[in-house]
């Protein structure tokens, strides 16, 4: 189990990328190997709710780009890349054990000193994918720093342990083994990370193929082509243990919003319905034809859902006790 990372202090140094300044934060493991781990944000806003946008697998924070000025006009947005992700530092998984340490735990607890640490106040999560799953393991962490969670087409982890059949599993273990630890694994992530490759891919996700764009391929291309990406990508493709979504619904506190695309091949509807039938749950929305990452493609349809939830939850600004570094 990796300890606790605990946020230090914020850099001035600022890192670009295209058409934004993302400034890095600095994080420094309790313990571990002692190094220092920084990881970039996107904030914008002056007043309001605080938001706290949770990307993806192989996302990062510009993912919420179509949401982030409309969020800001009325709430303080924090858009951040999961160590591993986006422009984050990539440590190299080896140095932890096996999954030890790319774990939603460990971009949970990212997520709470984040919030303690700079935010300074409660924060709503709004999350897709995997990040729906960081989410949620954040507030059963922390639950006094959430105040709701938004969830978009949610990752079912159909790869986990648990969801496959016992004779299989062996073999799921072998062939992780082969990816982590062979020349098998670098080839394969050569392979996806062309721009021809990440077209196909997010074709397959978004239901309305238009909006995949250039400008999108490059978002998701990029850093990932960073030195460290592909460890990391083989590193969570292994990972078929941790938290279940239907694990952490029935632990957390706060209010939940699940929102499905309807047209997900990836994580299919029939299947995500059953999650809002949690106590947690307060409402399921089905988001017509729209494909695995809503925000991106409709964020007509998402933004009005994110600000409703926020505005029935909000309460006057209330600060809570901070932990001591």
């Amino acid at each position: 189990m990796v300890s606790p990372l605990i946020l230090v202090s914020v850099i001035t140094q600022l890192m670009i990328q295209p058409k934004k300044k993302v400034p890095k934060l600095k994080l420094k493991p309790a313990c571990g190997n002692g190094g220092v781990i920084l990881f970039a944000i996107s904030i914008q806003g002056n007043s309001g709710p605080a938001l706290v946008l949770v990307h993806g697998f192989g996302a990062n924070s510009d993912h919420w780009r179509k949401n982030i000025p409309v969020l800001a006009q009325s709430h303080r947005v924090f858009s951040i890349d999961l160590i591993g992700y986006g422009y984050s530092d990539k440590p190299n998984p080896r140095e932890f054990g096996v999954n030890s340490f790319y774990t939603f735990e460990t971009w949970a607890t990212q997520i709470n000193d984040f919030c303690i640490d700079v935010v300074k106040d409660k924060a709503f999560f709004i999350c897709n994918s995997i990040g729906g799953v960081v989410g949620l393991q954040a507030a059963v962490m922390e639950p006094q720093i959430c105040k709701g969670i938004v969830i978009l087409n949610i990752s079912l982890r159909m790869l986990h342990i648990k969801k496959q059949p016992w004779y299989g599993r062996p073999l799921i273990k072998s062939f992780q083994s082969l990816l982590r630890n062979t020349a098998l694994g670098k080839f394969f992530y050569r392979t996806v990370a062309t721009p021809e490759s990440v077209k196909n891919i997010l074709c397959q996700c978004y239901h309305d193929s238009c909006q995949v764009t250039d400008e999108l391929v490059q978002i998701i291309l990029l850093p990932g082509l960073e030195p460290g990406a592909a460890d990391v990508f083989l590193e969570f493709i292994c990972y078929s243990e941790g938290p279940l979504p239907e694990e952490l619904l029935p632990q957390v506190k706060c209010p939940v919003l699940v929102a499905w695309g309807n047209k997900d091949p990836w994580e299919p509807i029939e299947l995500g319905r059953a999650y809002g039938n949690f106590d947690s749950v307060e409402d399921f929305v089905v988001l017509p034809n729209v494909g695995h990452c809503p925000q991106d493609e409709a964020p007509h349809l998402v933004n009005p859902i994110v600000e409703s939830f926020v505005a029935r939850h909000a309460t006057p600004k209330a600060s809570f006790p901070m932990k001591t570094i």
